[in-house]
């Protein structure tokens, strides 16, 4: 995925709930169970799979997942829902609020057959707070779990930035996924690899369906995402993956996103200001780079 950071702490799987083990999902009463960390370094989770369905989102940072030949990105205001059984890893910054919800297949009437990105409204925040509580009784836990059902809904925006997996050009890739500012253009690589510009040209659109320089745009946005939340400004974030300057960068994440990046914090409750803004304040405390003011449910 990306560049790892110093000190990253590498995990075999994410924590279930011990209650699911217990109960071996077989006329277990729970439906969902949930629960949340904050880890206190970089932490990166090597790739494997549960056999339950799994809701990951975060708070004051992103989540960035690798699944097969897709890198998917995931900031604040969205989740990520991974099928039981699909095989995956995923990597957070130090001090992001990390939240999981865990679903057993054979209660869970919703049906997403691939890693999708879920719209984490307040209501569906709140409910799966609700239920990592461990007191609830059976009726009440039913109650919020229907409506978790009811309110489950994929985001209009998939963060998922498709790999090559060419081996002609996979080391572009690999070079941009470490520093997306790398500045050389389709007929620099072509000298560096020693093949034809047209070679790698019809190689990322066959794998991708993007051209090159598309492809690299859209590589550029979902660190973006990964930057703005961690608290950098537009101007630095611009900066860092290699844009002459902050409107060009502007108008390069509009055209992958959509809309400008004050605009898609706002949507999704960040905190992203103009050029010069600064990092956000008031942190929930335990938490390193808040993208929103907006306490817990």
């Amino acid at each position: 995925m990306w560049r790892r950071e110093a000190g990253t702490a590498v995990r075999r799987v994410v924590r279930v709930p011990e209650r699911a083990v217990a109960s071996g999902h077989t006329g277990s009463p729970f439906a969902i169970l949930a629960g949340s960390q904050i880890p206190s370094v970089p932490t990166e989770w090597v790739p494997h799979a549960h056999d339950l369905h799994e809701l990951v989102w975060v708070r004051g940072g992103t989540l960035t997942s690798r699944v097969e030949d897709r890198v998917l990105t995931v900031s604040e205001g969205h989740g990520l829902w991974m099928p039981a059984g699909v095989v995956h890893g995923g990597r957070t910054t130090a001090g992001v609020e990390f939240h999981s919800a865990f679903f057993a297949p054979d209660r869970t009437p919703v049906a997403f057959g691939s890693p999708t990105a879920i719209t984490m409204t307040p209501v569906l925040e709140s409910l799966l707070t609700h239920l990592a509580r461990t007191d609830l009784d059976a009726g009440a836990r039913a109650r919020a779990e229907a409506v978790v059902f009811d309110v489950l809904r994929p985001s209009e925006r998939q963060f998922a930035l498709r790999l090559p997996g060419d081996p002609r050009i996979d080391p572009i890739a690999e070079t941009l996924l470490d520093d997306p500012a790398d500045p050389r253009s389709l007929d620099g690589w072509a000298r560096t690899l020693g093949i034809s510009d047209r070679t790698i040209a019809r190689a990322f659109r066959r794998t991708t369906g993007l051209s090159f320089a598309q492809w690299r745009q859209m590589l550029r946005a979902h660190h973006a995402l990964t930057l703005l939340s961690e608290g950098l400004d537009v101007r630095d974030v611009s900066d860092s993956l290699g844009y002459a300057q902050p409107s060009t960068f502007i108008a390069a994440f509009r055209r992958v996103m959509g809309t400008t990046p004050g605009a898609f914090f706002g949507e999704t409750g960040g905190a992203v200001g103009a050029v010069g803004a600064g990092r956000a304040g008031g942190a929930p405390d335990g938490v390193r780079n808040p993208a929103s003011g907006v306490q817990n449910s």
